[in-house]
């Protein structure tokens, strides 16, 4: 895959350690749901208001656009060099379509204005899939990742993090 001239602006010489980029993604998202999460046990979704917005609209599209990233970017090019492989990514995307199910859930709920004790519960189950998931994924994938050598801007393979 070739980048643009755009993606390769200050890039040329870099290398990229893929198994360190998906581990700190992982960190982010992780991050991004305790944000999630403080803006919840804030208060009620009405006083929490904006932050909870914020918080809440960001983590949906953080985890959505890394989930939509590795399927469109990053999985064919590790199946492609990695046929072993297939199975495990086959099973990782398999993972992305529940937690997108269980985005589109929360969203509602939190476009809805539900009270907190739910926009909470929606955030636990998320969390436990999400959680199980990164592990699950960086078992099998960090070992191969540290050996990848892929023309493509972080950004596009691990989402816009």
């Amino acid at each position: 895959m070739t980048l643009s001239p755009s993606e390769k602006a200050g890039d040329e010489n870099r290398i990229v350690a893929w198994n360190r980029e998906l581990a700190a993604v992982h960190q982010r998202l992780r991050r991004a749901l305790r944000l999630a999460r403080e803006a919840i046990d804030a208060g009620d979704a009405a006083s929490a208001g904006n932050d909870l917005l914020l918080y809440c609209h960001g983590f949906c599209a953080a985890l959505s656009g890394h989930h939509v990233s590795e399927d469109d970017a990053l999985f064919p090019e590790l199946a492609e060099r990695h046929p072993e492989l297939r199975p495990t990514i086959a099973k990782l995307q398999q993972d992305h379509e529940l937690i997108a199910s269980l985005l589109r859930q929360f969203e509602q709920a939190l476009n809805s204005g539900a009270p907190p004790e739910r926009l909470s519960s929606h955030l636990d189950g998320l969390s436990a899939i999400m959680e199980s998931h990164f592990q699950y994924e960086e078992r099998q994938l960090l070992g191969p990742l540290a050996a990848l050598d892929l023309d493509l801007a972080p950004g596009t393979a691990l989402g816009p993090l």
